[in-house]
């Protein structure tokens, strides 16, 4: 942490500033320029944020150099990482299709969904036990029913599964059948959650809350890794503004600053930014050209009945679409689909 000292700052200022670090067990390095003092402090942070340095005489700024979040920065760990669900890697190098219903619905629905998912080229299933809506009125889910499908189309087709869990009371239950736990946007910083599924032993996909900065965001995973898991992945999701064209505005540029910024691999919802089906995979065309690591998209065998996000689901036309798309970009920016083991290459649909 550095803190600027105005142009007219007295030498008592300087030694105040200097005392009151010292007296919180910090040491402080005084710089003097031609035309103002910096003075550089070396300790415990957190404890320095108490102390309202801003409000002392003299002072014109206090700036932090250090990351806030500690586990997930590239401070501490230069390399980028791999995140491996059920031995399907997310990271640096690859470029990772998840896909799958929204909301679980029925058996045939989930089985259907994932099938056309996995001939479009997904390694890993989404589907949605537990929904998190904005209306009480709307499907919330089929809650532990739904995680039985999941599991039973898991066996049926081999994809690991990825899921969402909305309350601490439950991550124990969904972890029993779930590959991943995936937090939600509206669940960005519902702390006791993110705490509890860092204890889970499950890899965790965290969505950027949809007012939420990437500093709120990387510091929401430094909740799951506190916790001891590292195994977490950033979920790029749109961001709400004032625009109204779109469900939401997908950050591009949020893909490598995080990228930057943490060790963690990043993906993109292109479903839910951009909320229409004619959108997604020109979005999807967006996230891998600027670096992401994967792509979270909505598959519906019949969207026009869909009790969750049916108008952003893909069809069989997209699929096929998007399974080229998938297959011809990645190399085009120093990457490779992940497949399956045994698999050459996604079979159009």
């Amino acid at each position: 942490m550095v803190v600027v000292m105005a142009p007219g700052a007295t030498e008592a200022d300087i030694r105040a500033v200097v005392s009151l670090v010292e007296t919180a067990g910090g040491d402080a390095f005084v710089s003097r320029g031609v035309e103002r003092t910096i003075v550089g402090l070396v300790g415990d942070v957190q404890q320095f944020g108490s102390l309202n340095l801003r409000g002392m005489r003299g002072v014109t700024d206090v700036v932090r150099i250090s990351a806030p979040y500690k586990l997930v920065s590239r401070e501490n760990h230069a390399e980028r990482s791999v995140v491996r669900v059920g031995g399907v890697p997310i990271g640096p190098g690859t470029m990772t299709l998840i896909a799958g219903p929204c909301a679980v619905e029925t058996p045939e629905q989930t089985l259907q969904a994932a099938q056309m998912a996995q001939a479009a080229g997904a390694t890993l299933l989404r589907g949605g036990a537990f929904k998190p809506r904005s209306s009480p009125y709307a499907f919330q889910g089929l809650g532990e029913a739904g995680l039985r499908i999941l599991a039973d189309v898991r066996e049926e087709t081999g994809l690991p599964v990825v899921t969402e869990v909305v309350d601490a009371h439950d991550v124990e239950l969904v972890a029993s059948y779930a590959d991943m736990l995936q937090i939600g946007t509206r669940n960005a910083q519902n702390f006791a959650l993110l705490q509890a599924a860092g204890e889970a032993g499950r890899p965790v996909l965290l969505k950027r809350g949809m007012s939420g900065t990437i500093e709120e965001w990387l510091m929401a995973a430094e909740y799951v890794a506190q916790r001891g898991n590292l195994d977490i992945v950033l979920c790029e999701r749109g961001i709400r503004t004032f625009e109204k064209a779109t469900r939401n505005t997908l950050d591009v540029a949020a893909v490598p600053v995080a990228q930057r910024l943490s060790h963690l691999p990043v993906i993109v919802d292109p479903s839910h930014s951009g909320g229409s089906r004619d959108l997604v995979l020109p979005l999807t065309r967006a996230g891998i050209a600027v670096g992401a690591d994967g792509v979270i998209i909505d598959v519906h065998p019949h969207p026009e009945t869909a009790l969750c996000d049916g108008p952003q689901a893909l069809v069989d036309g997209d699929l096929r679409e998007l399974a080229r798309l998938v297959r011809d970009l990645p190399p085009l920016v120093g990457r490779r689909l992940t497949v399956a083991e045994g698999d050459a290459a996604p079979v159009p649909v």
